[in-house]
């Protein structure tokens, strides 16, 4: 089966590459939100947890918001669009110390990176594209601890970051379409979310 997809995605790819000129779309600018899941931010938290259990920390009650992300493109050619995507995620958790609360972590991400968007085919109800994507992430970190003796973190960073759809969906009206998109990055693995084009 995964032979097969890769095969036929292999196949339509270099069909539509062809096609891609014969688009129905004259629209010039996008917008989209969209809602996504297992972001890079999500994967730095993951990675902090382990590191914390390895040295003897636990972690419950972990809630993570997003990535919840907005883009906008402007379309120079009929299948290069340029603009920037905004990203925002949250993750908030019980930092637990011998089953006992010890303290509440809370990481906020806003992400901000221009991009580029090409599309494979555009259609008067559908299209396929790919993405691509490179900004950086404001990081905030908070800690406030139970035992008031403990003194709270309250802490920033500013990180590379990106996003590589592999490939995109999107289905509707000329005007307006939901999308569903596959990629590695700060918008996630797997995105959904609704586009308008003006």
């Amino acid at each position: 089966m995964k032979k097969f997809f890769i095969f036929a995605v292999a196949s339509l790819m270099m069909s539509l590459s062809a096609n891609a000129q014969e688009g129905y779309d004259n629209t010039k600018h996008e917008i989209a939100l969209g809602y996504g899941i297992y972001s890079n931010s999500q994967w730095i938290d993951v990675m902090e947890e382990v590191s914390g259990i390895i040295f003897g920390g636990d972690y419950e009650n972990e809630k993570f918001i997003g990535p919840i992300s907005a883009e906008y493109f402007y379309r120079f050619k009929k299948w290069l669009g340029v603009g920037g995507i905004f990203v925002y995620g949250r993750n908030q958790q019980d930092m637990m110390d011998g089953g006992v609360k010890d303290a509440e972590a809370s990481h906020n991400y806003l992400t901000l990176m221009p991009a580029a968007k090409f599309d494979w085919l555009r259609k008067k109800n559908w299209g396929l594209y790919s993405k691509l994507a490179l900004g950086a992430t404001f990081r905030t970190q908070k800690v406030d601890y139970e035992d008031p003796t403990e003194d709270d973190v309250d802490d920033s960073a500013v990180h590379f970051n990106w996003q590589a759809t592999l490939i995109g969906v999107e289905a509707g009206s000329p005007n307006i379409r939901g999308f569903l998109e596959f990629g590695v990055g700060e918008q996630g693995l797997l995105l959904l979310g609704v586009r308008y084009k003006f």
